[in-house]
């Protein structure tokens, strides 16, 4: 064993330096430029372990951005188009779909059912009107003392579901159940007209059977003319307001009795 650790001794201890090889090739002088390159390669690549200074690095690029707030390079890409994002999105409204161009004229149209209506906007599936009126008329007959909520979004329900089956054995095209019941929704809007005038005076007579048969007709008479322009059912007018007149008759007995 002491033979082997002299040895490893022997392997490992070595006087050898830079300098002796330079006094190598000056004394044999056999390549100068072997030796040449050897120096060049030594200066280039210095061995591991010493000091280099800082100067002999080649100076790269400074940081100039703040903390969280990167310097902004122009040879770099742009985020995919995040920048100035907000600028080009829509309306909120817009992407909820809420239009209240449309939502005035529907109102109008359904307050005069002697006009024309548009079919291409009659078709939408807009449920913000037909909500507003049904909480409205919640709300008078609430005011009235009648506390009929349940009722009245029931009854909608059940008399949008019968309205869809109808039409669509009636019309070659086919209707969803958003536009009938923004069809309905809307027309139900002289409804509230005649429970907010049991909020001022009873209509158990001759003068309210008369003023709530007004209004069932006027409802009745809207709601066919919209769903004839809507679904080109002309000549059905007719056959469409009586099971409409059915179901507003429903919320007409909510508001007298």
């Amino acid at each position: 064993m002491s033979n082997f650790e002299q040895f490893q001794f022997d392997f490992y201890q070595s006087n050898y330096t830079i300098e002796d090889q330079e006094e190598g090739c000056n004394s044999y002088g056999s390549d100068k430029n072997l030796c040449e390159s050897r120096k060049s390669q030594t200066e280039k690549h210095p061995a591991a372990g010493a000091f280099v200074p800082s100067d002999m690095f080649p100076s790269s690029q400074s940081y100039t951005g703040q903390i969280l707030q990167p310097a902004y390079s122009p040879d770099t890409p742009s985020q995919l188009g995040y920048v100035d994002g907000f600028d080009e999105e829509p309306p909120l409204l817009e992407e909820l779909g809420i239009n209240f161009e449309h939502i005035w004229q529907k109102t109008l149209t359904v307050l005069n059912p002697m006009k024309p209506a548009d079919g291409s906007i009659m078709n939408e599936t807009d449920l913000t009107g037909p909500m507003v009126f049904c909480l409205a008329l919640g709300a008078t007959l609430l005011m009235a003392g009648k506390v009929h909520f349940g009722y009245v979004y029931g009854m909608s329900a059940m008399g949008c579901l019968a309205m869809h089956a109808l039409l669509n054995l009636m019309s070659a095209s086919g209707v969803s159940h958003g536009c009938v019941a923004s069809v309905l929704g809307y027309c139900l809007l002289p409804m509230v007209i005649l429970s907010s005038s049991a909020v001022v005076f009873s209509l158990q007579g001759i003068p309210g059977t008369v003023f709530a048969l007004f209004i069932i007709g006027w409802c009745s008479l809207s709601a066919s003319k919209i769903f004839t322009s809507a679904l080109a059912m002309e000549g059905q007018q007719l056959l469409i307001a009586y099971p409409c007149a059915l179901l507003y008759g429903l919320f007409a007995l909510l508001t007298v009795f």
